[in-house]
C-alpha cells in the first residue's frame, strides 16, 4: 500500500493522473445528469403548457383521473430532500418572548415534524399530523405549568408561542402551512371560554387522583367504546366549566350549547394538567389515543353528487358495464383525497352507501363492481392500491435508510360492507370486524410524483457541480 504522503514523482504523476481522471468521471456524470434533467422537465413543461391543464393550478399536486379510467397511482413524496430539513443548519429566529420549552421537547418536536413533513401534511393531516401537533401543543403547555402553574397561555404569548412552534417545525421539514392545514388558531393555546387555568385550582376542585387512575394507563382498542379515560376527562372538564351548582346539577344530555362550548375548553385544560402529570412520550402517547377515538367515528372524505352514480345504476342496473363505470369514476376522486384508517373507511363505505340508498339504488353496487375498503383511500404507487392506515395511532419515520415511511395496509382485499339499512353504524356497534393494525403490513417509502423527482434530480447535480 502506498502512502498519501509519499513524494516520488511517478506516484504523484499517478494522483494528478487519477485526480484528473475523476474530476473527467465527476464531469461526465453531471453532464448525463444534467441532461436527464432537461429531457425530464422539458416533457414536463410541454404538459404542463397545454392550456387545459394551465387552468387546474389548483389541483397540481393531485393525480390526473379520467371520468371513465381507473386513477393514476398517486403517493406524495415520501423521501425528503437530500438537503432539507434533516441537515438544516440555519438557526430559526423566534419571537424571544415564548416561555414554551421547545429543547426539553426536542424528541416530540421532531416526531411532530417528520409527521407533519412539507410534502404529505395534507394527505396525512387528518389521521397523523394534525392529532400529533395537537397533542405537542397540549404537552408543550402543560409541561410548562410545573414552572408557571398556569395551564393557558395569554392572547399575546398564545400567538407568539404559536407562530415559534410552527419555525421550528418548518426549520425541521413540516409544511409551511401547517396551521392552516389543521386549522390551528392562537386561541388554541390559550384557556377560551374556561373559568379556570391555574394548576391549584384545578386539583382544588376535581378528582386529580381518580383522573390519572383512569388515564395513566389505556386501551387504544377498548377506550373509544368503553370511554374509561374519556369520561373522567369529560366529568372534570364539567366540574370546573362552571364552579356553580347550575352545570353539575344537569346530565349530559341536557347541557345546553353554550356550556358544552365552555366544557370542551375546559377538556384542554384538563388534557394540559394530564400531560403535566405525565412525561412527554407517554403523554403523547396517552393523549394520541384519545384523539383516535375522535379520528376514526367520522369519514374525513368529501363525497361529490351522486348523480352520475345514480343514473348509471338506476333502474335495477340494467346494465353492469355502465353501473360499474360510473362507480369506478366516482371512487377514482375520492382516491385523490387524503390517507384513512381502516376504521374510517368502513365508516366512508358505509355514508356512500347510504346516500346511494336513499337514491333508490339498493343492490349491492359494492359487490357488483368489486369495491374493497382500500378503494377509499389514496393510492400507491404501480400497484394501484389504497393503502389503508391503521385505526390505532402511528407516526411516520425517518432514517438514512429507508428514509421517511409509515405503516400501511396494502394486502387485506376487505369488501366494502354493504349497508342494509339507511343509518350508518355507530363505531361501536359494528358487526364487521377488521383488524387494528394491519394484518399483513407494509411500510412505504421512496415513492415520489414525477415533478418532485425533477426537483430531486436537480438538487443532486448543484451537489455535485459544489463539489467540482
Amino acid at each position: 500500500m502506498v502512502s498519501l504522503f509519499e513524494s516520488d514523482t511517478t506516484e504523484d504523476m499517478k494522483e494528478r493522473a487519477s485526480l484528473k481522471l475523476s474530476r473527467n468521471i465527476i464531469l461526465a456524470e453531471v453532464f448525463l445528469l444534467v441532461v436527464c434533467f432537461h429531457e425530464c422537465c422539458c416533457s414536463q413543461l410541454d404538459h404542463l403548457s397545454d392550456p387545459v391543464l394551465m387552468d387546474k393550478k389548483g389541483d397540481a399536486i393531485l393525480p390526473e383521473t379520467s371520468p371513465s379510467g381507473s386513477p393514476r397511482p398517486f403517493l406524495p413524496l415520501l423521501a425528503p430532500s437530500p438537503l432539507v430539513p434533516f441537515t438544516n443548519t440555519t438557526v430559526t429566529k423566534l419571537s424571544g418572548i415564548c416561555l414554551l420549552n421547545f429543547t426539553a421537547a426536542e424528541s416530540l418536536m421532531n416526531v411532530t415534524a417528520i409527521d407533519c413533513w412539507s410534502a404529505f401534511a395534507p394527505f396525512l393531516a387528518n389521521v397523523i399530523c394534525c392529532p400529533q401537533l395537537e397533542a405537542t401543543l397540549e404537552i408543550l403547555i402543560g409541561q410548562s405549568s410545573k414552572e408557571t402553574n398556569v395551564l393557558a397561555l395569554n392572547g399575546t404569548l398564545a400567538k407568539s408561542c404559536l407562530s415559534d412552534i410552527e419555525k421550528v417545525l418548518v426549520g425541521q421539514g413540516a409544511n409551511e402551512n401547517l396551521t392552516q392545514i389543521c386549522s390551528i388558531h392562537a386561541s388554541k393555546l390559550t384557556e377560551a371560554s374556561c373559568p379556570v387555568n391555574g394548576v391549584n385550582e384545578l386539583e382544588s376542585i376535581v378528582d386529580t387522583s381518580k383522573l390519572l387512575a383512569a388515564c395513566e394507563e389505556i386501551d387504544p382498542v377498548k377506550e373509544c367504546c368503553s370511554q374509561i379515560c374519556r369520561s373522567a376527562i369529560l366529568e372534570a372538564a364539567t366540574r370546573i366549566a362552571l364552579k356553580s351548582s347550575e352545570l353539575l346539577s344537569m346530565d349530559g344530555a341536557h347541557i345546553l350549547p353554550q356550556h358544552s362550548t365552555r366544557v370542551n375548553d375546559c377538556k384542554s385544560i384538563v388534557l394540559r394538567w394530564l400531560a403535566s402529570k405525565l412525561n412527554a412520550s407517554h403523554a403523547k402517547k396517552v393523549l394520541r389515543e384519545l384523539s383516535s377515538c375522535n379520528v376514526n367515528k367520522v369519514c374525513p372524505l368529501v363525497f361529490p353528487d351522486i348523480r352520475h352514480v345514480v343514473t348509471g345504476c338506476g333502474d335495477r342496473i340494467n346494465n353492469q358495464t355502465t353501473c360499474c363505470g360510473a362507480m369506478g369514476s366516482y371512487v377514482s376522486h375520492l382516491q385523490k383525497q387524503s390517507f384513512i384508517t381502516n376504521l374510517q373507511a368502513l365508516d366512508c363505505a358505509a355514508s356512500l352507501g347510504t346516500r346511494l340508498r336513499k337514491s333508490n339504488i339498493t343492490k349491492n353496487v359494492y359487490s357488483l363492481c368489486h369495491i374493497n375498503l382500500k378503494d377509499f383511500s389514496l393510492q400507491v404507487g404501480n400497484q394501484e392500491a389504497g393503502c389503508l392506515l391503521p385505526s390505532t395511532p402511528s407516526d411516520a419515520t425517518f432514517d438514512t435508510s429507508s428514509e421517511v415511511s409509515f405503516l400501511c395496509d396494502l394486502n387485506d382485499n376487505i369488501p366494502a360492507p354493504w349497508p342494509t339499512t339507511s343509518q350508518v353504524p355507530a363505531s361501536c356497534n359494528k358487526t364487521f370486524k377488521i383488524p387494528a393494525l394491519p394484518a399483513v403490513a407494509s411500510a412505504q417509502n421512496g415513492l415520489h410524483p414525477d415533478g418532485v423527482m425533477h426537483f430531486l434530480l436537480f438538487a443532486s447535480s448543484v451537489v455535485l457541480v459544489t463539489l467540482l
